[in-house]
C-alpha cells in the first residue's frame, strides 16, 4: 500500500466513524474549517476547477520532487472535501501523482452523503492535480 492509499484508508475509517449521513456531512464541513487560508490573488481562471457547482480554486507548489496542493472553496460542504483532497495529495511525488488512477467519490464512499455535482467536483479536482503533475 502507498502513501496516497494509507491516506485514503485513513479518511475512509474517519467517515465510516459515523453511522448516519448527516454527522458524515457536518464532519466533512468541519474539515473545511481547518483549510489554510487561501490567496486571494490565486482566485484566478487559470486556477479554476472544471465540474465543480461552486467554484473551486486548486494551486500548487513543487518542493524537492514533491507537490503541495493549496485550495478552497465559494461552499462549505465543499471546502471540506478539498481539505480531504489536499490531505490526500499534497506531500506526494510528482510520479505517484502521475499513476493515480483510484475513483476517490468510490474509494470513501462520498456518493452516499453528497450530490452527483459535488461527486463531479470531486473528480474535476482530480484531473486538476493530475494536470499540475503531468505539466510538472
Amino acid at each position: 500500500m502507498n502513501i496516497i492509499e494509507k491516506r485514503v484508508n485513513n479518511i475512509k475509517e474517519d467517515l465510516e466513524f459515523f453511522e448516519d449521513e448527516l454527522q458524515k456531512y457536518e464532519y466533512i464541513i468541519d474539515l473545511g474549517k481547518k483549510l489554510e487560508e487561501f490567496d486571494e490573488k490565486d482566485k484566478i481562471s487559470e486556477n479554476i476547477v472544471h465540474g465543480c457547482t461552486s467554484q473551486v480554486w486548486l494551486t500548487h507548489e513543487v518542493k524537492d520532487g514533491k507537490m503541495f496542493f493549496h485550495g478552497t472553496s465559494d461552499a462549505i460542504i465543499v471546502k471540506g472535501l478539498v481539505y480531504m483532497i489536499l490531505q490526500i495529495f499534497s506531500d506526494s511525488t510528482i510520479e505517484e501523482l502521475k499513476e493515480i488512477d483510484m475513483d476517490i467519490v468510490h474509494e470513501l464512499k462520498l456518493s452516499e452523503v453528497i450530490t452527483p455535482n459535488r461527486q463531479s467536483g470531486v473528480i474535476g479536482m482530480m484531473k486538476k492535480i493530475k494536470e499540475y503533475a503531468q505539466n510538472a
